[in-house]
């Protein structure tokens, strides 16, 4: 059973009529083969086209994948037709499209790095949020980004793009990419002057309408490096996007724009030398505090709003004063931050008690242990009272 491949002849056929030949049920729902069909199957790194089918009568169907099994493209519905019924398959056009930018753009982006560092795409995703591409070797980021300049050139001059079936005889004297080692209908799609490469996917017909190119990230893959990217519509969301937050922080740094950077390195400086006299104030207070305890106590349960090294401050000068058991509780968005210490006590034992009745969590050493509470302070003091 083989399925004449429309969208094999024209990328842009938006909906085809058909005739259903098989229809078959499958885990979820159902499956159905047609004469012909417009719908992409799921390959080379692709998703399978999502739309709908419209039968002569009775409600349109929807597809929610595409694939393809030996000659057959099929395509997965919640709902079976007979076989024989005359429909209209229609594609998902604003997905197709899409995924037809994404992935031109990909080869145009393999085609470069191949070309100016000889490196090969060794893997490639095109999901519905990103496209990436695995590379055989190393690169540096600017390396990344003198293909991205490129690329985009690349979609400044519109070139055409073509996709064909040499013949065989015209196919062994052909270079091209691919990581398949393919002998016959081998479908190859090129981009003059930037790439060219075995393809089975639907493309734009010129570099233009692939739109903006924009590399997003880099990282260590396998021996070479993963590039995330993004195209066309989904680029211009992203830069968008990020051009609202860049305002937004350069507006909170009162720096402009192309110095927030260095603004936000600057204000991190700051903040952590904030934070380092914070430490120290609160541990200069927690011993402060500790000096209002009384000395050579049995033991003691205090409340304070200090930071964590601020509790183990107050708790370590409490043991220094002879306070056999010190119990430090500190409010923290609806629940309070512990520190329990003692000199010649296992805690361990004392804090599962604890921690059970209060509805906390938390453990350490048997000198000390620390975790934190949900329940109240007046929870906590009864608690104290009546533990041992």
């Amino acid at each position: 059973m083989m399925t004449e491949r429309v969208y094999d002849l024209d990328s842009y056929i938006r909906s085809v009529e058909a005739t259903v030949l098989a229809c078959e049920e499958r885990k979820g729902g159902w499956r159905i083969a047609l004469d012909r069909t417009c719908f992409f199957p799921e390959g080379g790194g692709q998703f399978g086209d999502v739309g709908s089918l419209y039968p002569a009568e009775g409600e349109p169907l929807s597809v929610t994948d595409t694939q393809e099994v030996e000659d057959t493209i099929w395509h997965h519905t919640d709902r079976p037709l007979p076989v024989g019924t005359r429909v209209r398959g229609e594609i998902d056009w604003e997905v197709r499209f899409s995924r037809m930018q994404c992935h031109t753009g990909e080869h145009i982006v393999s085609g470069l790095f191949h070309t100016l560092y000889g490196l090969e795409n060794v893997g490639f995703h095109l999901g519905d949020e990103e496209v990436t591409i695995d590379l055989s070797g190393p690169v540096t980021w600017a390396d990344v980004q003198e293909v991205e300049r490129r690329a985009n050139r690349a979609v400044a001059e519109n070139v055409s793009m073509v996709c064909a079936y040499p013949a065989p005889e015209e196919l062994e004297h052909l270079e091209y990419r691919s990581k398949l080692d393919l002998k016959e209908h081998v479908r190859i799609v090129t981009i003059s002057g930037y790439d060219r490469c075995a393809c089975c996917a639907p493309h734009v017909g010129r570099t233009g309408e692939v739109g903006l190119i924009h590399l997003l990230s880099m990282q260590n893959w396998k021996g070479g490096v993963r590039l995330r990217m993004l195209c066309g519509s989904r680029a211009v969301e992203d830069v968008m996007r990020k051009q609202e937050s860049i305002t937004a922080i350069s507006n909170l740094l009162s720096a402009k724009q192309e110095d927030v950077a260095e603004a936000a390195r600057r204000m991190s400086g700051e903040l952590e030398q904030t934070k380092l006299r914070a430490a120290r104030l609160g541990r200069a207070l927690a011993c402060a505090k500790a000096e209002l305890l009384p000395r050579e106590t049995e033991r003691v349960l205090v409340f304070e709003e200090l930071d964590t090294d601020g509790l183990r401050a107050l708790v370590n000068a409490a043991l220094e004063r002879g306070i056999g058991l010190c119990a430090a509780f500190a409010p923290e968005e609806g629940r309070f931050r512990y520190i329990l210490g003692s000199a010649g006590r296992d805690l361990r034992p004392l804090v599962r008690e604890m921690n059970a009745a209060l509805e906390g969590r938390g453990g350490g050493s048997a000198g000390m242990v620390q975790g934190s509470v949900t329940a109240g302070r007046a929870a906590i003091e009864a608690w104290w009272d009546k533990c041992e």
